[in-house]
């Protein structure tokens, strides 16, 4: 921060004076995170900075100054106060949506706290226009504008400006929720750069002809501005459209075109959604009922013959977001949807990496999607409810009441080579989930189901583990099995933080630790190879039934 001349020519006296009168402007709420300032209170942890920074020519002076906590002006980085004031402000939001059971925010919970998402619109289609009034916030007249034609699609759209309170999001489409890249938007549009694509949003009418104008593009960027106090945004809005086509081209966009930086687990939730939209579309042409479903997987990827490989994606996205969007699962609260964070263990291409690649079947299903619903016992219910229990018994052994979000992973072998004093519970669950070591666990525990069948002699379809209902006895091998490996020393020895937890490893490197008990390169890491029959056996306290983890699934 560049030192200010004028803070630095007052006396302790003036300056008091400056802060009671900042103090009283800004109503003795901290100008970032908006919580009380006591003058008394927090004597010594008050700061007066510029609004805008000097080093983008701000004004050294009084009406550019701000009062704010000494740990808010910290933590605010390079930004100046305002981009700091609304990522505070977005953070609550993100904060009451995880609250609410949400990833993260998202454009609608933007608008909705700016006072947007009110409205609906008439449009009627007249000339060649398109023509409405935003009578519901005062504005009468009547707005004619061109109303074109897409040649390839034929779709209609027209392009406008609009107030917030008819705009409204669009969370099946566009399901995702605000990234941090929310941050450099803000400062791009505060520092006055134009937004050079117009947000999405379509429109059809109700019973009554009025329609909610649902945004389904674009949002980081209404978001942002929205948060800098925009109350009107542009938008181009197709008219009574294929809503599967939007949502197609839009998966497209984030999927085989790159043109959209969709997270992993987005994609999945929108080939979900795909899924359940082909379904209605073949009962629909085949003039079943709604709640048919004596059709099976197989039948839907020949019907749909010009997409069958998409269509074999759908089905097995449609499993994976129904696993990870359960409220039985207790592992989902320890997962960083996009990337691997610092506040989260692990990271949802780690999850899809390991538990997703050894227990999901990746293949369409010939039986009816309804067999043996009822009795609990369809494949798809079975394997779904069965590989939920795996992954809170993962939750149980290595994260529930052990790691610590206060603690987090940033930097933490750094952290241990510079002293730091780490809970040993805390660093196994970092280390257990980093996402080489998860995919080599995740392939031992399924050889103790495979060891299990073979040794009771049972006929199993190696593709398909979870297709059938696994027996108590064989879960007590598993929980046998992670129990034992949460007790090795290579989880919590301090001196590996810089070599054997160090750097990443790719999944070969620990594939031969776990089978030899020694690196590449010969460094001892466990006193022994892994032994599966020595690792099933139950250690003294061991006792925690199936049924425990099974009652919510």
């Amino acid at each position: 921060m560049t030192r200010s001349k004028y803070l630095a020519s007052l006396t302790d006296e003036k300056r008091r004076q400056l802060e009671r009168r900042l103090h009283d402007r800004q109503t003795k709420l901290c100008f970032i995170c908006d919580e009380v300032i006591d003058l008394v209170l927090h004597k010594g942890e008050i700061d007066i900075d510029h609004i805008d920074p000097l080093a983008k020519d701000g004004l050294d002076a009084e009406n550019n100054f701000a009062l704010t906590h000494s740990s808010c002006n910290r933590s605010k980085g390079t930004s100046n106060l305002e981009v700091a004031r609304r990522l505070a402000e977005f953070e609550r939001l993100q904060e009451q949506a995880r609250q609410a059971g949400k990833r993260g925010a998202n454009l609608g919970d933007v608008l909705e706290r700016h006072g947007g998402s009110k409205a609906q619109l008439r449009i009627r289609s007249k000339n060649g226009n398109a023509e409405f009034s935003l009578s519901e916030v005062g504005l009468n007249e009547i707005r004619r504008v061109p109303l074109l034609q897409d040649k390839l699609s034929g779709m209609q759209s027209f392009f406008t400006s609009l107030p917030l309170e008819y705009l409204h999001h669009d969370d099946r489409i566009n399901p995702r929720s605000i990234g941090s890249n929310i941050r450099g938007l803000i400062e791009e549009f505060r520092d006055s750069r134009p937004q050079l694509h117009v947000a999405l949003a379509w429109w059809e009418a109700s019973e009554d002809d009025a329609g909610e104008i649902k945004v389904f593009d674009g949002q980081h960027k209404a978001a942002a501005q929205i948060l800098l106090g925009v109350r009107e945004l542009p938008v181009r809005i197709f008219v009574t459209p294929d809503t599967n086509v939007l949502l197609q081209a839009n998966t497209n966009a984030g999927g085989k075109l790159r043109q959209v930086a969709f997270d992993t687990a987005v994609m999945r939730h929108l080939g979900s959604t795909l899924y359940a939209e082909r379904v209605n579309q073949f009962r629909n042409l085949r003039g079943l009922s709604d709640n048919d479903y004596s059709f099976s997987e197989q039948d839907l990827v020949r019907f749909f013959r010009g997409e069958q490989r998409e269509m074999k994606r759908y089905i097995v996205d449609a499993q994976r977001d129904a696993v990870m969007r359960a409220p039985a699962n207790s592992l989902v609260e320890f997962v960083e949807w996009a990337g691997k964070g610092a506040n989260r263990p692990l990271s949802y291409t780690a999850i899809e990496r390991s538990f997703f690649k050894e227990f999901l079947y990746k293949e369409a299903l010939d039986s009816s999607i309804d067999q043996e619903l009822e009795q609990g016992t369809n494949p798809r219910q079975l394997e779904r409810k069965q590989l939920i229990c795996i992954m809170n018994l993962f939750a149980e052994v290595f994260f529930i009441g052990k790691w610590d979000p206060e603690i987090g992973g940033r930097r933490i072998e750094n952290r241990l080579r510079d002293g730091d004093t780490i809970q040993q519970s805390h660093l196994r669950a970092w280390r257990v989930a980093r996402e080489e070591v998860l995919a080599n666990l995740l392939r031992w525990l399924r050889l103790v189901i495979e060891n299990y069948f073979a040794y009771t002699g049972q006929m199993y379809h190696n593709d398909r583990l979870l297709h059938q209902q696994l027996p108590d006895s064989l879960w007590d091998r598993m929980r046998n099995f992670l129990t034992n490996i949460s007790s090795l020393p290579c989880w919590i020895d301090r001196d590996f933080s810089g070599s054997i937890f160090g750097p990443k490893r790719n999944l070969d490197f620990w594939e031969r630790v776990f089978r030899t008990g020694k690196t590449p390169d010969g460094t001892q890491v466990l006193a022994q190879p892994l032994d599966l029959s020595q690792l099933i056996v139950p250690r003294e306290g061991n006792s925690k039934g199936r049924h425990e983890l099974t009652n919510s699934a």
